[in-house]
Formats: structure tokens, sequence, C-alpha cells
């Protein structure tokens, strides 16, 4: 049995907003230590998001598209007796918070055309409604999990 996690290093908040949730999004979208850029991106996505939703707090929209990405369930992959079988799990909440992040970034880094900003903004507002790439691998998450129930059994 893992041993729990002591001292797990909690991120930064974010300076204009104040969010540990943002400052984290921020984290990870950045690549090769460019914080600077990644935070431009972030919040001139949420500056888009003002004029698109008409909300004038984009945090709003932004957690609401977390929690509507975010998986409940999942399948992690096991091996009994020289099969591998696809057995459905519960994802525990901060699992739950990153797979959602990691799933918005990669589905708006593969849009080619625009600017990063507006292609992240595209994605959390179509997340934040229930719509858009993010919630389609959400949907294939939990149609697999739902698909191999019949191994929840050997769960771990």
């Amino acid at each position: 049995m893992r041993s729990p996690i002591k001292n797990r290093k909690r991120p930064e908040a974010d300076m204009l907003y104040n969010s540990i949730k943002v400052g984290r999004f921020i984290n990870y979208i950045m690549l090769e230590g460019k914080k600077t850029v990644a935070q431009q991106i972030v919040y001139d996505a949420f500056e888009i998001m003002k004029e698109k939703t008409g909300n004038p707090n984009p945090l709003e929209v932004f957690d609401q598209a977390i929690k509507n990405v975010g998986p409940t369930m999942e399948v992690r992959s096991r091996r009994v007796g020289g099969a591998n079988y696809q057995v459905p799990r519960e994802v525990r909440a901060d699992r739950r918070q990153q797979l959602a992040m990691r799933w918005i970034i990669d589905t708006a880094r593969t849009g080619k055309g625009k600017a990063m900003s507006l292609r992240l903004c595209d994605e959390i507002v179509a997340a934040s409604k229930n719509e858009g790439t993010a919630i389609k691998k959400r949907d294939d998450t939990h149609r697999m999990a739902e698909a191999n129930k019949a191994f929840a059994h050997l769960a771990w």
C-alpha cells in the first residue's frame, strides 16, 4: 500500500485573481519555465472571456468549466493472471481537477490558426456550457468506465 503524502507542495495563488486554482492552471500551461508567457496567455483568455460571456467575473466561468470537465470515474489497468483488465475507479478530487485542467489545455493546444489565449478562452467557455472537446473526452472516459463495470470487483 502506498504511504500517505505528507508535505505536498502547494502552488502559489496567482497575482491578479488571488486564486490557487488559477495559479495551478498557469503552471500547467507553462512550457520551458516561461511563467510570464503562461500568465499572459491565461489573463488574456480571461479578458476575452469577460467580453464574450458578458460576465464581469471570469473566475465563475472558469470554475464551472473545471467542474463540468472533471471526470467522476476512470479506468485503470490491472493485471490479473496474465490478462489485463480495465478496472473502473472513482477519481479523487485533486486528480479530477488536474485531469480537467489538462484536458482543457490539451484541446486548446491542438487547435491551430488562432492565438493560444483565444483558443483557451473558447474551450473554457464551451466547457462551462457542457460542450466542446474536453467534455467529449470526459464522456468517453465515463463510457469506458461504464462498459467495464463488470470488472469493478477487481479494484484494489
